[in-house]
């Protein structure tokens, strides 16, 4: 029976009308369940707050009538504690004097008299444990005093002065004592030598403490100590003392609150008094003021009940419309006896055939596909082209759904020294190798991980692992190993921290990529995470644009063993004050482009030695750059007597001294004062370069250089390095760079960002 339900809900569901109608029902019922329940809580909330706010107020004005009262009585106390022949009665020999006797009679009777709340007064005598009271008079023992038994309250005072405390009055002691008193100390010279007792009249004292004139509720008020003792109570109903005790373990330190007591919904609030510590308590019953809002609640109610009905019905209803189609095919497949030659049963044969052979054909599409999509995945990461954190998870869940919610690390590699691996194999046989290279580190990591590539182009290669059991470090290192001994080649590679929020992977491809940089002090094959780097601070890195400039004069002057002197010095600043990769690259890479720009065989292309410096170790950059600088320092030093040469070299400095002016080849040729055509015939023989390409690319590396270190306009730039008019400079810069000035500054900038964070 639960099989043919549960098939029965399965073909429901498949249904798309069928689910939307369900999700619609669900929907709505939620919705007006939602509404009857908050409708209910905040009719109840509001009706708490209408009804709590006049009790507390009603509270606060009987608390204060009554701690006023007490102040008043305890303002006697403190007369009595100070008085002379109080002090005399303390510390006097005689302490039985009749005069001192009479006189403290009639001081006590003085003050009982003018106070309506004061029942009777007693002193006593800790040291001596007699007493002197009214209306009892003098006694020197309390074992003849017959209200004496709360004499031990003399421990209990502590730090206090003033204790006030309910308690029983001995059979005897009549009028004369009280249930209620305040107690206060005597100090005489710092030590306790005497305690005063203020018997107050309760019924006085507790006048004020009506019920609430709320004529059709039923209500109480009580007056707890902090020992949960009833001090007082009023009601106008029927309650027993067990609720107070049960609504004050409730409601704890809260103002109000509400709770059950024999069957009945109480709303109960409390004041606590800051002079005597006592508890103000009211006690509303709020059946009959919650009835109609539970009548409105259990209403809505019901309504969503049938709303959830309604919906399911029409359920059943698209059900039996939708699959009247498959009923009748499935009458047609048990009709048919493999003999029929039923024209339908035929076509239709044929039909399901055909869907079911162009699923299976999309099936294995998607599957042959889905690596390449999670590839493009990462690459659109890497690259910027995605970054919205909805299509991150949508197309991530997409392409990556069997991966789980573990971490996920990111190792980029790159393949050492590319220059020269791009001239030993065949271009053809790049894409293979780099296949082959990504074929590797899946075999290697299954079954324990989860492996995803993408090829980020020319060198670099990410690749994307997530552990499918407990595996914390994955095994690149004899992955890179591996690579090298079958492939004839070597990687470095990169590894981030793990990451457990995909929206992070750029983030972990910057780190991967960051750690990757370091290849260039820690040499080829190696396996660098970006843990071991994170915390790597330059000590003192110092600018080298003196050093620089003082090359390139060097080498331009044939001084080739200065030149690399002087090289040798910035490579050994570099190691020594274990500079950033990346700005060690950028500094090494900025000396080869002005290398590169003075030398007429070079084309700026990047095949040319040295071209990738990212992907060397620094110790053969070092030899590379050795090389290039002594090439032209010898060129330079054949040159250095040339008449041409030197004109070009006059020529070189004017155009480098005015590139914020508008000059050209007339201007740059009367400064040598030749013609414009012998000028560029001379300077075309000496650089294999015309004049006007030297100017502008002299223009788009300073250009670059302001667009990067400074916040200019682009406007203001392009008049600073010539240019009248700024689409002429963008085109012109869009020529040499190709791209944009302002795409240029934010990508160099996001880059020096994303390396430094």
């Amino acid at each position: 029976m639960f099989q043919s339900i549960g098939k029965w809900l399965k073909y429901t569901l498949a249904h798309t009308q069928a689910r939307l109608v369900l999700i619609l029902t669900v929907s709505v019922f939620m919705i007006i369940l939602a509404v009857s329940l908050t409708s209910y809580y905040t009719s109840k909330s509001v009706l708490q707050e209408e009804l709590s706010e006049p009790q507390h107020q009603m509270l606060q004005i009987s608390m204060k009538y009554i701690d006023d009262l007490i102040r008043e009585s305890d303002k006697i106390a403190v007369q009595v504690a100070v008085n002379d022949y109080i002090y005399d009665f303390l510390t006097s020999e005689n302490q039985n004097s009749v005069a001192n006797i009479s006189t403290l009679y009639r001081l006590l009777s003085t003050w009982i008299s003018n106070s309506k709340y004061i029942n009777s007064i007693y002193v006593y005598d800790v040291e001596r444990g007699s007493f002197i009271s009214l209306p009892q008079g003098y006694s020197s023992s309390r074992l003849t005093f017959v209200d004496s038994e709360w004499t031990s309250i003399a421990d209990e005072f502590g730090d206090d002065m003033m204790i006030i405390r309910k308690r029983h009055v001995p059979e005897g002691a009549g009028n004369k004592g009280s249930e209620l008193t305040l107690f206060r100390k005597i100090m005489i010279q710092g030590r306790l030598r005497g305690v005063v007792a203020v018997n107050l009249r309760d019924a006085e004292l507790f006048a004020k403490l009506n019920p609430p004139a709320l004529s059709q509720l039923d209500s109480m008020r009580y007056i707890v100590d902090q020992h949960n003792n009833i001090l007082y109570s009023v009601s106008n109903s029927e309650f027993k003392p067990e609720a107070v005790r049960q609504a004050l373990h409730e409601l704890k330190e809260d103002r109000f609150g509400d709770f059950f007591h024999e069957g009945r919904k109480l709303l109960v609030n409390q004041i606590e008094s800051p002079l005597t510590g006592w508890k103000y308590v009211s006690i509303v019953s709020q059946d009959s003021l919650l009835a109609q809002s539970k009548k409105v609640r259990d209403t809505v109610l019901y309504v969503s009940v049938a709303a959830l009905a309604l919906g399911l019905l029409t359920i059943l209803y698209v059900n039996s419309a939708a699959f009247r189609p498959v009923r009748r095919l499935k009458q047609l497949f048990s009709a048919y006896d493999g003999r029929a030659t039923s024209p339908d049963r035929i076509d239709l044969e044929k039909l399901a055939g055909e869907l079911l052979s162009n699923h299976a054909h999309l099936s294995q599409l998607i599957r042959e596909t889905i690596s390449d999509a999670a590839s493009k995945f990462l690459y659109d990461i890497h690259s910027g082209h995605m970054s919205g954190r909805r299509e991150i998870r949508e197309k991530w869940r997409r392409y990556f759904a069997e991966w789980t919610d573990a971490p996920v690390t990111v190792a980029v590699l790159s393949i050492d020294r590319y220059d020269s691996w791009s001239r030993r194999f065949p271009a053809s046989d790049h894409s293979l190798l780099k296949f082959a290279l990504a074929n590797i580190m899946a075999e290697l990591h299954e079954p324990e991980w989860r492996v995803a590539c993408a090829d980020f182009g020319a060198d670099r290669m990410a690749i994307l692992l997530q552990p499918r059991s407990g595996e914390t470090r994955p095994p690149l290192v004899e992955a890179i190993e591996t690579v090298s001994r079958l492939l004839k080649f070597s990687v470095s590679a990169g590894v981030s921290m793990p990451q457990s929020e995909v929206c992070r992977l750029k983030q972990a491809m910057l780190e991967a990529e960051n750690a990757l940089t370091y290849r260039l002090y820690k040499g080829y094959g190696q396996l660098v995470p970006f843990q071991d780097v994170s915390s790597h601070e330059v000590t003192d890195m110092q600018p080298q644009e003196d050093g620089v400039r003082e090359l390139m004069t060097a080498v331009e002057t044939g001084d080739g063993e200065r030149a690399i002197v002087l090289l040798g010095r910035i490579i050994g600043d570099i190691r020594s004050h274990y500079w950033y990769p990346s700005e060690a690259l950028a500094l090494l890479q900025a000396l080869l482009e002005r290398l590169k720009g003075i030398c007429p065989e070079s084309d700026g292309s990047e095949g040319d030695p040295a071209g990738r410096l990212g992907t060397l170790y620094i110790e053969d950059i070092e030899a590379e750059l050795s090389s290039l600088i002594s090439a032209l320092a010898d060129r330079y030093r054949r040159l250095i007597g040339s008449k041409d040469f030197l004109m070009c070299q006059r020529m070189i400095e004017f155009m480098e001294q005015h590139l914020g002016d508008p000059i050209g080849i007339p201007e740059i040729a009367e400064s040598t004062g030749i013609s414009s055509s012998l000028a560029s015939q001379l300077f075309k023989q000496e650089t294999n370069e015309t004049i006007y390409n030297y100017l502008t690319r002299l223009r788009m590396e300073r250009a670059s250089e302001l667009l990067v270190k400074t916040d200019r306009k682009i406007s203001d730039i392009a008049q600073m390095v010539g240019y009248q008019h700024e689409n002429s400079f963008i085109r012109s810069f869009r020529k040499f760079k190709d791209i944009t000035p302002g795409k240029y500054r934010d990508m160099m900038r996001t880059r020096i960002d994303a390396l430094f964070e």
